[in-house]
């Protein structure tokens, strides 16, 4: 199992409002848009992604950082082999993903996923 990507996300009541700073002043272009959450993105080989949300899907919490993975299934057998309890999932998503949620040592949310 490898990371392939990492996504900071930041709760607001309307994620709509970040598109003056991060599209219009940043030059970062719209990637997604649930309406609930949007993901800005750069162009080319940038990796590098924000989601501003105003929940976390699937009526969950937003969570403090999201991690695409390539194999989900290995990512939960590390943390059920860890100890560490699920805060939500693992669940397949409408909009194409199957993830599930968990606490880091630090008590942040953290979101791993992989597009199905």
């Amino acid at each position: 199992m490898k990371v392939t990507r990492i996504v900071a996300n930041l709760p607001a009541p309307d994620p709509a409002l970040a598109d003056p700073f991060y599209r219009d002043i940043l030059g970062l272009h719209v990637a997604m848009d649930h309406g609930w959450i949007r993901t800005y993105a750069g162009d080319g080989e940038m990796t590098v992604q924000l989601s501003v949300a105003s929940e976390g899907g699937s009526g969950t919490a937003v969570p403090d950082l999201s991690i695409e993975v390539d194999d989900l299934d290995e990512a939960l057998r590390r943390v059920n082999r860890a100890g560490i309890p699920l805060a939500y999932g693992p669940a397949s998503e409408a909009w194409g993903v199957r993830r599930f949620h968990v606490r880091d040592p630090l008590g942040r949310l953290v979101n791993i996923l992989q597009h199905l």
